[in-house]
């Protein structure tokens, strides 16, 4: 659905206009940008608190505006959403109490395994632990069933009302229509809690199953359900369960399905009623209650690499019935991390997507194992650990946003994230890497830069190794070291784009020397004279893979040659490229962004090709499933350019990354029917963590660094409180979302004419004041020596 006033009104002014037109801009008072948004902006303080504006069904939904999807999906596949999950959790926590209305078991994979889909009509069944980071693998599965049911995995779905469906920070609750029955989830550190209120009935059923391999399934009592899954693939809380229910049950019985037996359909099945054990596919249990109208029967749910773990931890986490405890204390637990941002201003909108999309940056790393608890360790040794042990980061996602709002806000959170990784290498003998890239560095040197105590010497060891040792993590390495850049194989047959094959060679050679530079100034912190030069110089490699004859990065063949043919607007999933188009994959320098304006023919060139970047329409022959949330050929859906709209600030031109976050902030996130949309996956927190800092008003382009560059906040003011007990205010005068352009600052007092800060400026608490008007100032924070840091010096 198609919302032209949540539109920028102005096209016809494009970014390269601008550049034309500054002397005007700069003489004519009576030049008028359109708005961003036409929405009024509400400057007074919301009655409502942060975690009662948090809504984890934000991220759920697709965008819908094809305008700004792109070409995606390709036909037979949905579109992707943030694949986020709306369950109930707690901060970081690897429990979840989840809704599933994705059957993955009957579907072809899509992006991740995500167990919920907000367009999907209809509920297959709750989870509450035993699954991998997305929660799709999940399992048990849980459905209360009124009447007749089928063995999954021909699930017994039901039809549920989206106008009753409702989700906060640490509760999720749906009515299931076709059942009459409402369902209600909770959870704590390691439990989860399920409360069903019936219709009055003698066959109100709970179906209970280990999907896919299945396992062991035993009815142990009248109140209790255990198992065991059969399935490898490792959950944090372990693959034993333990289910205990508030009612007696009335009927009982267990089932299989037989898969290898097909008949006519997906096989047989082995129902038997009073049958108390069952083992194979789809192992499971059905227990039914009798009850009145209204009545509620709970469920609570632990797993563990024991039934006894698994029963401890409803002991100690979860004695008794009382769901509305269990509600509150996860309430609250959310309430006093959200509490740490307030804001003021912004439209009721803007502020439940803030707080939404902060909420869902704490999707990651998840909790593993709790101070004394036991946990087995990479190299499958049982240790107990000694401090909270938490899951791998997700680098090339999260690590180029997301660990900078964690380093802000919980930064001794972030010192067992790094012990644990650190640990974790010592297990493996490589630092983790996470999908592509090498960008652990970005977690230790920006928590090094932001004064969090920690061992650095001692990552830095395997940090090193990881970029030295060709039998390491780094893929081609060996060429990388010879060539300082990676080649690709030209396929055979030129097939049609986004090829999946190839070694992502251009890009892999960007990111190593991102990291590289990383590497070189943790080396000089740490008195390594000589690393610090090796890593410099590697830092440069991303020159080797810039081809000057049509200003763009590109592959190349074993021999050196270009590779051809090219097209920049074609995107690629490993060919040359990482799931992104040349366009998109030029501005991974965040390094050295002077270093690329210099590559570019300087300022006026580069501006003039970052203008092309952002009003280029997208219209390849590839379909790219990571590709949507486009302004021109510019993917908010997607990681490799997330950083591009705050470049101007290095060009002297940081009115425009003021306009183009505004437009991103306003068209990309909830501008769908529902209000739900994002620009495609959060990848653990990642996309949610764009929204939530340049809602703010700034954002990490290299989060190595102790910089942040400044954009174009939405709230009258914001005030957040870091770890160490201070705060950074933000306030925006004037602010509108007519008037989104920076006309003055200042910083605790002090003008302030640069787009950036760093941390430094802000740690002992700060207050940045910004002065906002309906049209740019060409003069506030353009000067070459306002410019943020870069490796390359720029000409004076």
């Amino acid at each position: 659905m198609r919302n032209d006033q949540a539109r920028p009104a102005i096209r016809a002014q494009q970014l390269g206009n601008w550049s034309r037109t500054v002397a005007l801009l700069m003489a004519s008072a009576g030049f008028v940008v359109a708005p961003i948004a036409a929405q009024t902006h509400d400057s007074a303080q919301s009655d409502s608190q942060p975690v009662e504006l948090a809504d984890p069904l934000v991220g759920t939904a697709p965008l819908d505006d094809g305008d700004l999807i792109g070409n995606a999906p390709p036909p037979g596949e949905p579109l992707y959403s943030g694949q986020t999950s709306p369950g109930a959790r707690l901060p970081h926590s690897s429990v979840e109490a989840s809704p599933v209305n994705v059957n993955l078991e009957l579907t072809y994979p899509n992006g991740v395994p995500a167990p919920y889909h907000y367009p999907n009509p209809t509920m297959i069944a709750f989870t509450g632990g035993g699954g991998a980071t997305y929660g799709g693998n999940a399992k048990p599965f849980i459905m209360p069933v009124v009447g007749d049911w089928t063995v999954p995995p021909a699930y017994t779905p039901s039809y549920y009302d989206k106008a009753r469906e409702k989700a906060s920070p640490g509760y999720y609750s749906v009515y299931l229509d076709t059942f009459r029955t409402q369902a209600e989830l909770t959870a704590t550190q390691w439990t989860s809690m399920m409360r069903f209120t019936f219709p009055e009935t003698d066959r109100a059923n709970v179906i209970v199953n280990l999907p896919r391999e299945g396992g062991e399934v035993e009815i142990v009592d009248d109140r209790t359900v255990r198992g065991v899954s059969a399935e490898k693939r490792s959950s944090a809380d372990g693959p034993y369960f333990v289910a205990e229910f508030s009612k007696p049950f009335a009927a009982l019985g267990t089932f299989r399905a037989n898969l290898e037996d097909k008949g006519w359909g997906i096989g047989t099945k082995d129902v038997e009623p009073g049958r108390r054990e069952i083992s194979g596919n789809y192992a499971g249990a059905y227990v039914t209650f009798a009850t009145d109208r209204g009545e509620q029967v709970l469920m609570k749910i632990a797993h563990g690499n024991s039934y006894a773990e698994a029963e401890q931890r409803l002991r100690e986490e979860n004695p008794g019935w009382d769901f509305q405890r269990v509600h509150d204390s996860a309430r609250a637990e959310w309430a006093e991390l959200l509490n740490r941002v307030q804001v003021t201003g912004g439209t009721p909108q803007q502020r439940k997507l803030f707080y939404s999309t902060l909420f869902q940056s704490f999707a990651s790393p998840r909790l593993l194992a709790e101070k004394g608890d036991t946990f087995t360790a990479r190299d499958g040794e049982v240790k107990t650990a000694t401090y909270d042990r938490y899951s791998p980061v997700p680098f090339w996602d999260t690590g180029r946003n997301q660990i900078v709002l964690l380093e802000l806000m919980e930064p001794e959170l972030v010192q067992d994230v790094m012990r644990s990784e650190l640990d974790m290498a010592r297990e493996r003998g490589f630092m983790n890497t996470s999908f592509h890239g090498d960008n652990a560095v970005f977690l230790y040197l920006g928590a090094m830069e932001r004064g969090i105590p920690f061992d650095y010497e001692a990552a830095y060891e395997y940090l090193r190794k990881n970029a030295t040792d060709p039998k390491g993590p780094r893929g081609y390495m060996d060429e990388y070291l010879t060539k300082g850049w990676i080649s690709d194989i030209v396929p055979e047959g030129n097939p049609s784009p986004p090829y999946a094959g190839g070694k992502a060679g251009a890009d892999k050679t960007l990111e190593y020397a991102w990291d590289d530079h990383a590497l070189a100034l943790m080396a000089r912190r740490l008195g390594k004279t000589d690393d610090y030069r090796m890593f410099l110089q590697r830092a440069g490699n991303y020159r080797n893979v810039f081809d000057s004859s049509i200003g763009f990065m590109r592959g190349r063949t074993e021999d050196g040659n270009w590779i051809a043919p090219f097209d920049p607007g074609e995107p690629y999933y490993n060919f040359m490229m990482k799931e992104a188009s040349g366009w998109s994959t030029l501005w991974l320098v965040p390094h050295d962004v002077q270093g690329l304006i210099d590559l570019l023919g300087g300022r006026e060139a580069f501006n003039a090709k970052l203008d092309e970047f952002f009003e280029t329409p997208y219209n390849p022959k590839g379909i790219c499933r990571d590709c949507t949330g486009m302004l021109g050929q510019y993917v908010q859906g997607n990681q490799p350019d997330q950083h591009a709209p705050y470049l101007y600030a290095w060009s002297g031109q940081p009115w425009k990354t003021q306009k183009l976050v505004r437009e991103i902030l306003g068209t990309l996130y909830g501008s769908d029917a529902a209000g739900y949309g994002y620009p495609g996956m959060d990848d653990q927190g990642a996309t949610s963590s764009w929204y939530a800092m340049s809602a703010m008003g700034f954002y990490p382009v290299d989060p190595s660094t102790p910089h942040y560059i400044i954009g174009s906040p939405v709230f009258d003011t914001v005030s957040l409180s870091m770890g160490n007990g201070k705060a950074l205010e933000i306030v925006a005068e004037n602010n509108s979302a007519e008037n989104i352009y920076i006309q003055s600052a200042t910083l605790n007092g002090r003008p302030w004419n640069k787009p950036w800060f760093s941390h430094d400026d802000v740690k002992d608490g700060a207050k940045l004041v910004l002065t906002m008007g309906p049209q740019p100032n060409p003069s506030w924070g353009s000067a070459p020596n306002a410019a943020p840091p870069s490796m390359s010096e720029p000409a004076r």
